[in-house]
């Protein structure tokens, strides 16, 4: 059995800011759809290393909080039916309402960053992502490597895209980009794809959680995605398909206990990819 904490202790220390701290955008957290992950748990690294880009970062209880040109992090929201009940049906995370509301204020000139990891979570928010053009395979992203390796995508394996989240635009150049299984999707053709899969990589597609036999359905993956942007009516929208590369975790088995997320040696950039993405959400 496997146990997994968040890890705070190895959050870096920016020492170039993008703002003055507290002087930074507000983003907000999302903590209405029973969030897998939250300011203050499992996504407590990611919030300390945006407050220390100089963010003003909140949880998010009520969207009435909400203002145009504020950023909303919405990551791994669940279905009060699907909470440790991992199972087929996945219901969805977001009502009609909620979707309205959504979709208005990005129009209107929010920022929005869906994140929703493997199954349930990529179904239960599959709903919100096809009323911006996006749409989720509820399974498990799994890339062809060779076992072992890391969930890599880099420009020298053509799964990184060059873009201006990569390229140096918004903070340093990325040459990879390290996820840990999470779930794929297909994108809208006005997006801008970041991690992209490959024919060969697939999603498997579970009837429960995590249990797999030689009878799982399976998809090919070539010219699914992990991550992409859109720029929407006044607003933007990035989404991505994988959790842990936002934040920083410790796993431990049988085996010992493992970094999982930017505290990983297996990901060098997630730390300035993610900063890149934030200024990329959080500017004009």
């Amino acid at each position: 059995m496997s146990q997994q904490v968040v890890d705070t202790t190895l959050v870096p220390i920016i020492v170039d800011p993008y703002y003055k701290i507290q002087k930074g955008p507000t983003i907000y957290i999302d903590e209405i759809h029973n969030n897998f992950h939250t300011k203050e748990g499992r996504f407590k690294p990611f919030s300390t290393l945006l407050e220390r880009d100089g963010y003003k970062v909140y949880s998010l209880e009520n969207y009435d909080l909400l203002k145009t040109k504020d950023v909303l992090v919405i990551s791994n929201a669940i279905h009060s039916n699907n909470i440790r009940n991992w199972e087929q049906p996945i219901h969805d995370a977001f009502s009609s309402e909620d979707i309205q509301i959504l979709k208005k204020w990005v129009e209107a000139g929010g920022r929005l960053l869906i994140i929703a990891d493997h199954m349930p979570f990529s179904g239960a928010t599959n709903t919100l992502a096809n009323a911006f053009g996006f749409d989720f395979c509820d399974g498990f992203a799994q890339l062809s490597k060779p076992e072992g390796e890391s969930d890599l995508f880099s420009e020298e394996n053509n799964r990184l895209l060059v873009s201006k989240i990569t390229d140096g635009t918004y903070g340093k150049s990325i040459k990879s980009v390290t996820t840990f299984m999470g779930s794929s999707f297909q994108i809208p053709e006005k997006a801008i794809g970041i991690l992209k899969f490959k024919k060969g990589d697939e999603c498997l597609q579970p009837e429960i959680a995590w249990q797999f036999d030689e009878n799982t359905p399976s998809k090919d993956l070539e010219d699914s995605y992990q991550g992409a942007i859109l720029d929407f009516g006044k607003g933007k929208l990035a989404v991505f398909g994988e959790a842990a590369q936002f934040t920083a975790q410790t796993i431990t088995n049988e085996n010992g206990t493992f970094h999982v997320g930017f505290n990983s040696e297996t990901a060098p950039n997630n730390v300035d990819f993610i900063r890149n993405l934030m200024r990329w959400l959080s500017t004009k």
